[in-house]
């Protein structure tokens, strides 16, 4: 068994498949989670990124519910620690039409047992002081991050100690089914196996065309932050806020349609440093530690792509997460190792 990338998806499926005994090998061409994952923010958060009925709203409610059991698991086969928190966000409004639009979503996810409440601009201001004035809030308590990159180094070594094999260092060059096999050429290598599951990320459309997928690049900002205390998850119209118990606070997303260009650019630091001071205006003050970029797996659906090649049995595909990679990834690895049986 074969698995193409070593993102967060690439990992958890690798564990997946190692610990139901299945022989395992990941090609990756970078080191491990040095894609799309080193820029994610780790926000789970379904009831903001799919709010609305649909398969995708489908998939990240299951995931999040995952989520509790499989970071103890992970944490416990790797024997170290992931910083892992629910909670909560709080979705702010800026507008009369942002009032109208989160009580609505609020109304509808408390209509499918989630508690979600509105705060008025007065509670809003009590619960986070740090925050600029606002037209109220809705709070998700059941929302919530996980560090990506201590998570995606676990499942890694969960993987390893499973018994599968990571190589970094191996690009993939091209993949092709031939007889009930499916064959790997990575550089000068050729790998074959029984299955090979594409989980490249924003480079699974050039080795699989048929998944569709498309690069969308988002810069992510980690700043110092000394203000008064964040509790939860912040969220605006242009950027989120994530705070770590180490008082590193991230700021998220750009969306940009920039094909395979990985840069951090000046514009995207300006946009997100603009964004958070409007949330939180002592920004201006917090001590700027780095900015990062990733390319985002994406789709025309803006569904993921978790299924068999149509052009042949052996290709498995994993990829078009977007910007749910995270989110999405016990389900995924549950779902692909399930998949391949």
């Amino acid at each position: 068994m074969i698995v193409v990338g070593a993102g967060i998806i690439g990992c958890a499926i690798a564990r997946d498949l190692a610990r139901r005994g299945v022989a395992t090998m990941v090609l990756e061409a970078r080191a491990v989670g040095r894609g799309a994952t080193q820029a994610s923010a780790g926000v789970l958060a379904p009831f903001i990124e799919a709010a609305a009925d649909g398969p995708l709203q489908t998939l990240t409610v299951e995931s999040l519910s995952m989520y509790d059991e499989f970071v103890s698991t992970v944490s416990e086969e790797a024997q170290v620690t992931i910083e892992y928190r629910r909670c909560g966000t709080l979705e702010i409004a800026e507008d009369a039409e942002s009032v109208g639009r989160l009580k609505a979503v609020g109304e509808w996810a408390r209509s499918r047992g989630v508690d979600a409440r509105w705060a008025d601009a007065v509670e809003v201001s009590r619960l986070e002081p740090a925050l600029a004035a606002s037209c109220g809030g809705l709070i998700v308590p059941s929302h919530g991050y996980v560090r990506a990159e201590q998570l995606t180094s676990a499942l890694e070594r969960a993987a390893r100690r499973h018994g599968a094999e990571i190589q970094s260092g191996r690009r993939a060059d091209r993949i092709a089914g031939v007889g009930d096999c499916a064959i790997v050429a990575a550089g000068d290598q050729s790998y074959r196996a029984k299955a090979v599951v594409v989980a490249a990320g924003s480079w699974s459309g050039q080795l699989a065309p048929e998944t569709e997928v498309t690069p969308v690049r988002g810069q992510l900002l980690r700043l110092k932050w000394e203000g008064l205390p964040i509790s939860r998850i912040l969220w605006s119209d242009h950027c989120y806020l994530v705070p770590w118990l180490d008082g590193t606070l991230l700021v998220g997303a750009t969306v940009e349609d920039a094909g395979f260009d990985e840069r951090v650019t000046g514009g995207g630091v300006q946009a997100l440093l603009n964004a958070a001071t409007a949330v939180l205006p002592a920004i201006a003050d917090a001590t700027f530690l780095e900015a990062r970029s990733g390319l985002r797996p994406a789709t025309p659906s803006g569904l993921p792509v978790i299924r068999r090649s149509a052009e042949h049995p052996s290709i498995v595909y994993a990829t078009g997460h977007f910007r749910n990679g995270i989110l999405l990834a016990p389900l995924t690895g549950r779902l692909v190792a399930d998949l391949i049986g």
